[in-house]
């Protein structure tokens, strides 16, 4: 009977496991997510493991592969354990994992405004104030056209003081 074992792979060697893995008849899953990230000081989507060195194999070890053979397969360290034998995932995870996979991608992808969109800030010091987004500031700021005393002033206000929808 197919089921479901955690494998711990080596570091950034997951989707090379993977791949050797799928071609001996193993089921796979290695949920991905997209990650919106500053790299070089460029905003990039770059797509990250969402348990990273982990891979969920499913097969059944009396028809084969067996247990040596995927632990001996490019990449993979070995099996996750609780004693000497590889610990059987219940399958009820695994799918109730797979059904919240978009859902993952959906919490971890942050929507920011685009360049000239009106914005109100939320709270903070500057609660209450409307302000023109600029551009990102690292990860966690973003840099904002607010009028004081009759003049525009390039502020940078943190992200969790907006409020990302802007009532018209």
């Amino acid at each position: 009977m197919k089921c479901w074992y955690l494998v711990y792979c080596k570091r950034g060697e997951q989707t090379r496991a993977k791949a050797h893995l799928e071609n001996q008849g193993v089921e796979c899953y290695y949920p991905q997510i997209k990650v919106e990230k500053i790299i070089r000081n460029k905003r990039k989507i770059v797509i990250e493991p969402l348990f990273p060195s982990y891979v969920f194999v499913c097969f059944d070890y009396e028809q084969g592969p067996t247990f040596t053979t995927v632990r001996s397969t490019r990449g993979v360290v070995d099996f996750i354990r609780f004693g000497p034998e590889p610990k059987a995932l219940p399958n009820e995870l695994v799918h109730e994992l797979k059904q919240l996979d978009h859902l993952a991608k959906e919490y971890c992808k942050q929507e920011m405004p685009s360049a000239g969109q009106a914005i109100e800030v939320k709270s903070g010091q500057f609660c209450g104030m409307k302000a023109i987004y600029q551009e990102p500031d690292g990860d966690t700021r973003s840099i904002m056209l607010v009028k004081m005393i009759n003049q525009p002033v390039m502020m940078s206000i943190d992200n969790k003081h907006l409020a990302l929808k802007y009532p018209q």
